[in-house]
């Protein structure tokens, strides 16, 4: 493995120096940073041109000038590199880089993680209705939205997502109308995911109908969007809905250690709640953080305490529980100051550009309710292109897995349909996306040029399109060097997701 690794990391290196050489020359040949001065009325015109062609070696070939970009680069070797310098700005590359990395990858891996758990999920239940409404339903709106140009879709949400979402929020009540034609629909859409007969079909679209109804009901007549929260019952009763949904998936309801170590997660997770809003008001990245790995531990000693043949199986139910019982009482402590930021966003707390609210002034809750509301829209954009595609390959890479013949014997053995799909089919399936997803979390880093410039983040995107419209090459390949890197890494990454779903690839390795 280490010579495969290593044989690799060489082929990377040679392929990066390649595609920086390749671009720097594009660079050189579409930018012209003296364009302007050129065409400048200025008396100093010809200083300010020679001090311009000093600081970026312009009467120096473009080769030798890439190579001394690279000897820059490689300086990173030994802690003194640099990229370059941005005369537009007068600013380090790299400190430009600093700070727009970051707020690129709080948007692409927000945006990512939720699109591959949504389509995955979503996939392999369309795969399991194959052939059925629910599934023709999947993939017509997968094409619809994979055709979407991302800019349609960001001025959409923009439109419907934040300003007639802020406008709601005026007279947050739901009409008698409204609330019929929502309910019906989430009672279509939970028959159709359910499947089976149809009673059960019928059964299944009264209850769900009925449910959204009761909820609607309840929080447009109590003014719930004004003033949300989830408190300890709610999150009783979903906590207990994620331990049953995570047993179903992880263990099966057989297995009744796993379920009662997720019950009892829930429960500590519900008890420590009340004591929990006595520390949250101290909090930090680092507090959450630390709970988050007290969480983690605690509910590895609940699923090790239960144990069982498989200890492995009741410690990552609980485990799994333990994470989203955590995020509900999380998102609880932020809505609670919902109307604190609502007064300092002058009651439009859906924010349609920028990163954050500047100049707000309010505690960690505020400032973490802030980041989310501005993360809503570009990430939403960004989800539903992505969520089509991964919808679409888990669909098709589960349908081919199920049509094996060693499917087919797990059946005929008598496994359950659960262990079939999860133990067997399941991470067969992942073997084709362990190469798309890592390949289009690069795409994606770089394809945020849009999703910034419209929604006005600060990122990459922002940085590489006023470097490329100002004639500012170092900044432009400060931004390929980047995104280059993660494409590089990406395939290495899938070699090895590759090695750790199919032992085969170790061996031949």
């Amino acid at each position: 493995m280490l010579t495969f690794l290593v044989r690799r990391l060489a082929s990377a290196a040679v392929v990066l120096l390649a595609s920086t050489f390749v671009f720097f020359m594009l660079v050189d040949f579409a930018t012209d940073p003296l364009e302007e001065l050129r065409e400048s009325s200025q008396i100093n015109r010809e200083a300010q041109m020679e001090q311009r062609t000093r600081l970026l070696n312009l009467d120096t070939p473009p080769v030798l000038r890439y190579f001394l970009w690279l000897k820059g680069l490689a300086g990173f070797l030994w802690g003194q590199g640099t990229l370059g310098e941005s005369w537009r700005t007068n600013r380090e590359v790299t400190d430009m880089l600093a700070g727009a990395v970051g707020v690129t990858l709080r948007l692409v891996v927000v945006a990512t993680l939720l699109a591959i758990i949504t389509g995955v999920t979503v996939g392999i239940a369309s795969a399991l209705r194959q052939y059925t409404g629910f599934d023709y339903s999947i993939t017509f709106a997968s094409f619809l939205l994979y055709s979407l140009p991302t800019f349609w879709v960001a001025v959409l949400l923009k439109q419907w997502g934040a300003i007639g979402f802020n406008d709601f929020l005026r007279d947050p009540t739901i009409g008698l109308w409204g609330l019929i034609g929502i309910s019906l629909v989430a009672g279509l859409v939970w028959s159709a995911l359910v499947g089976g007969e149809v009673r059960r079909r019928l059964i299944t679209f009264a209850v769900a109908t009925a449910a959204t109804a009761a909820v609607l009901w309840f929080v447009s007549s109590t003014g719930w969007f004004l003033d949300p929260s989830l408190g300890p019952v709610l999150i009783a009763v979903t906590g207990l809905a994620i331990a049953f949904g995570v047993t179903v998936l992880s263990t099966g309801l057989r297995n009744r250690r796993a379920l009662y170590s997720a019950v009892t997660v829930v429960a500590i997770g519900v008890a420590l709640w009340l004591p929990l809003q006595y520390v949250f008001p101290y909090a930090t990245t680092w507090l959450i953080l630390g709970l988050l790995t007290v969480t983690l531990a605690v509910a590895a000693v609940v699923g090790w305490a239960f144990g069982g043949p498989d200890r492995a199986q009741s410690i990552r139910t609980a485990a799994l529980t333990a994470v989203g019982v955590a995020l509900l009482i999380f998102a609880d402590r932020v809505m609670q100051v919902w109307r604190i930021y609502s007064d300092y966003s002058d009651n439009r707390p859906i924010a349609t550009i920028g990163a954050a609210t500047p100049g707000l002034n309010g505690d960690f809750w505020v400032e973490t309710l802030d980041q989310y509301t501005h993360l809503i829209l570009p990430t939403t954009s960004l989800l539903l292109i992505s969520f089509a595609s991964y919808t679409r390959y888990s669909r098709g890479s589960l349908l081919e897995v199920l049509n094996q013949d060693y499917i087919r014997t797990a059946r005929a053995k008598g496994l359950t349909e659960r262990t079939v799909v999860m133990r067997h089919a399941f991470r067969n399936a992942l073997i084709p996306l362990a190469t798309i997803i890592p390949l289009d979390i690069a795409a994606i880093l770089s394809g945020a040029v849009i999703t910034e410039r419209i929604f006005g983040w600060t990122g990459m995107g922002n940085m590489f399109i006023t470097a490329l419209n100002g004639d500012d090459p170092y900044p432009v390949m400060g931004f390929f060097i980047v995104t280059g890197t993660v494409a590089v890494l990406a395939n290495l990454v899938a070699d090895l997701v590759y090695a750790g779903l199919d032992p085969r690839i170790r061996v031949n390795a």
